[in-house]
């Protein structure tokens, strides 16, 4: 008899019937276990990866739009202020601009040790295992 769910009530199997299906469930828990860190992997490379980029973005603005872009600013500001005043305006600027691409990569980073690394969860089901020994 099936449940609504799909799955067989095995309260009626015998136990030589349960102690038979073991090594198929240890083989599917060990190929599920290897495909969450298959998963696991390829999120946390792909999260690193786009720490990394954005991270190195940050750094592009740094360097390029300093001497550019701030060069500009300035000469268009110092029609209405002094030199040194719109030097110091366009710097913040850039200095923001750059906090919040580091920012974003810094998050991204982040969100590689939020998940559960496979290792974890593979120690948590031996120690339930043992607990229900």
């Amino acid at each position: 008899m099936t449940s609504p769910r799909g799955f067989r009530d095995r309260a009626d199997d015998s136990l030589l019937t349960l102690l038979g299906e073991v090594p198929e469930l240890i083989r599917n828990l060990v190929v599920a276990e290897i495909d969450a860190a298959k998963k696991w992997l390829a999120r946390t490379a792909k999260d690193g990866g786009w720490g990394a980029m954005w991270v190195f973005a940050a750094l592009f603005v740094l360097f390029w739009s300093v001497p550019v872009l701030g060069t500009f600013i300035i000469a268009g500001l110092s029609s209405w202020w002094p030199v040194w005043l719109s030097a110091i305006v366009v710097f913040a600027g850039m200095i923001v601009v750059t906090a919040i691409l580091a920012l974003l990569g810094v998050l991204r980073f982040r969100r590689i040790g939020q998940r559960q690394n496979p290792v974890q969860s593979i120690s948590q089901d031996v120690k339930e295992v043992r607990d229900e020994l």
